[in-house]
């Protein structure tokens, strides 16, 4: 396993990150397809002794079981200070809003949830989960900042979000002495690559890790055509993102497919060798021993310029789907979202 830091902070993580939405209570959240306690400890285990010392799990995860297996797992399979451990919130919702919980205070609650259900005094990583379009920004990274002070997180990161936004947001913090983000997890993988347009060029300036979740594009970029899975079965959020451009994403799949043949490797290893020449550390996804072994692999797998160029050329440009596309229909309220008391920035 290789390792790296991650943007301008001072944590050293592995270039995998083991992705835990696939862990936690099944019928408990949004996901049918995810592991039970038992087998999510060994996934976990096995990430461990792979070198894999960066997880990343979120409270909206099975209701926080997924946090709840996570820190349970390492507490007993790990030192503390040996793992980097991200985990996310949500914005607040229409009823914390109708009742006056300010942003701050909504962090405030959502920071001390996640680490009960972790079992730990700090996460080394706090993410947004997602741009919030009905909280001043201020008031986010002034919560977010208080957290930092409180020693409940180590640094901040933010994901699902456009390239101007988390420029802002970094203005802002640099300007009032606030933590600014040091990493962002957008939607980003061979047969989706929007985050090239600008986000990638803005995290190349600032050093800002970039850490995208769906690095297999739901299962999609690790299996042969034909081939199928529970998850790509089920997940109805997944076939929305992939299911338009089915036709156009399957040109690279077989190029991943076809490249995997003649290195005799996985498709899994390509499609995430390929990742890791332009990220720090991909979010993967792992619901059995196999993803997380296949995921390890892609880390010692060095491609050719021409196999990566091959694997990128027929890619056409997509339109946004799923969050992103929800950012852009919620652009109207800007307004509320660069309101800093009674200033606008």
């Amino acid at each position: 396993m290789e390792y790296t830091k991650l943007g301008i902070s001072d944590l050293t993580v592995s270039r995998i990150c083991m992705g835990c939405m696939g862990f936690g209570e099944a019928g408990n959240g949004q996901h049918t397809w995810t592991v039970d306690e038992e087998h999510s400890r060994q996934i976990i285990r096995r990430g461990l002794e792979l070198g894999v010392n960066f997880f990343d799990t979120a409270i909206a995860y099975q209701s926080g079981t997924s946090e709840q297996y996570l820190g349970r797992a390492l507490w007993d399979c790990a030192k503390r200070e040996d793992v980097v451990v991200a985990t996310k919130f949500l914005p607040r919702t229409q009823e914390e809003i109708k009742e006056g919980v300010t942003g701050q205070q909504h962090i405030a609650r959502m920071i001390d949830k996640s680490l009960a259900n972790l079992g730990m005094d700090y996460v080394d990583l706090y993410i947004c989960h997602m741009w919030d379009y009905e909280t001043p920004l201020y008031d986010i990274m002034e919560g977010l900042n208080n957290v930092v002070k409180a020693g409940k997180a180590r640094y901040i990161g933010i994901s699902n979000c456009y390239a101007y936004q988390l420029a802002k947001a970094n203005a802002l913090a640099e300007r009032e002495g606030f933590a600014k983000f040091v990493s962002v997890q957008g939607h980003y993988n061979l047969i989706f690559r929007e985050e090239e347009r600008e986000m990638a060029k803005l995290c190349a300036e600032d050093d800002i890790a970039m850490t995208p979740y769906s690095a297999l594009a739901g299962g999609r970029l690790a299996k042969h055509p034909g081939e199928t899975s529970k998850r790509m079965q089920e997940d109805s959020y997944a076939k929305m993102k992939y299911g338009a451009t089915a036709g156009q994403d399957g040109v690279i799949i077989d190029r991943v497919a076809e490249l995997a043949g003649q290195k005799g490797v996985s498709m899994t290893e390509i499609s995430l060798a390929w990742i890791l020449t332009k990220v720090t550390s991909p979010v993967v996804g792992a619901t059995k021993l196999h993803h997380i072994e296949g995921a390890a692999k892609a880390a010692e797998l060095t491609l050719s310029v021409e196999e990566i160029s091959y694997l990128e050329k027929t890619y056409v440009p997509h339109n946004l789907v799923g969050v992103m596309a929800q950012n852009t229909q919620d652009s109207a309220k800007e307004s509320h979202v660069w309101s800093t008391g009674n200033q606008k920035i």
